[in-house]
């Protein structure tokens, strides 16, 4: 019976290490932090990505109250989440980018209350459930898993600690938020930049025109065709934003480039 229970604690403590990676991943990262996705779903999924990963590597045996056990807890939720907030990225550029097209067609003022992220714009919404479905139709979700596998033969257990160099870049990365909402905000934008300046000119050889009665109507008329005519070059864009957050993890799994 104590033989028993000494290995049942020794596979415990082998089994904890990968689902600690797996979990934080499944806290931090697209689709999966979802509040759909309760916390009892997470940690079955978490318990199920762990058993399969389980058999394919080698595990160390580290006591976790240890000193070199409480290290290497904090590294692989490091590890986890760093995946996890690499993507995160994109989903702000995504939302900051509805935030400026609301702004610019004058919804602004149309608010959303999400569970997730709280009062949001109409069109924030609606560009996130659009990039949702092209991380899904792109399989970001196996992608990542995939990526996941790898990291525990690039980072293993209890050897590749996670370095401040990977923060460092992971900051760098973050600016991805400005530049990725520019790229997607940026056809709408100029395009109601010339709608506007339009409206002042008229509004200059017109005084009698009423800008608001007038402008408001046209601007919003404007901003959703616009819009329409533009989704095949957000949906590029996104993708690309995507597939740029995948090789951004991959790099940060593999710092000398193998």
């Amino acid at each position: 019976m104590n033989l028993l229970a000494t290995d049942i604690i020794e596979r415990f403590y082998t089994f904890l290490w990968p689902m600690l990676r797996i979990s934080a991943l499944m806290l931090s990262a697209p689709v999966f932090s979802l509040r759909a996705l309760n916390v009892r779903m997470r940690v079955l999924l978490a318990v199920a990505l762990t058993w399969m990963i389980y058999p394919i590597f080698n595990w160390p045996t580290l006591d976790p109250v240890s000193p070199a056990g409480l290290v290497e807890i904090f590294n692989q939720v490091s590890i986890g989440l760093i995946m996890g907030l690499s993507l995160q990225v994109i989903t702000a550029a995504v939302l900051l980018a509805g935030q400026s097209i609301s702004t610019a067609t004058g919804l602004s003022m149309a608010m959303l209350m999400d569970p997730n992220l709280g009062n949001v714009p109409v069109i924030s919404q609606f560009v996130l459930i659009m990039a949702t479905l092209i991380f899904i139709g792109l399989g970001g979700h196996t992608m990542l898993l995939a990526l996941v596998v790898d990291s525990f033969a690039s980072l293993p257990i209890g050897k590749g600690l996670l370095t401040a160099g990977a923060w460092v870049h992971f900051v760098k990365w973050s600016s991805m938020i400005f530049l990725g909402s520019v790229l997607i905000a940026l056809p709408v934008m100029v395009t109601m930049l010339f709608i506007n300046i339009g409206l002042g000119v008229a509004t200059r050889a017109a005084p009698s025109l009423n800008l608001f009665s007038l402008g408001l109507p046209v601007m919003i008329v404007a901003g959703f065709g616009i819009l329409i005519l533009a989704l095949p070059s957000l949906a590029a864009r996104i993708e690309w934003l995507w597939l740029q957050g995948f090789m951004e993890i991959r790099g940060q799994l593999n710092p000398d480039g193998t």
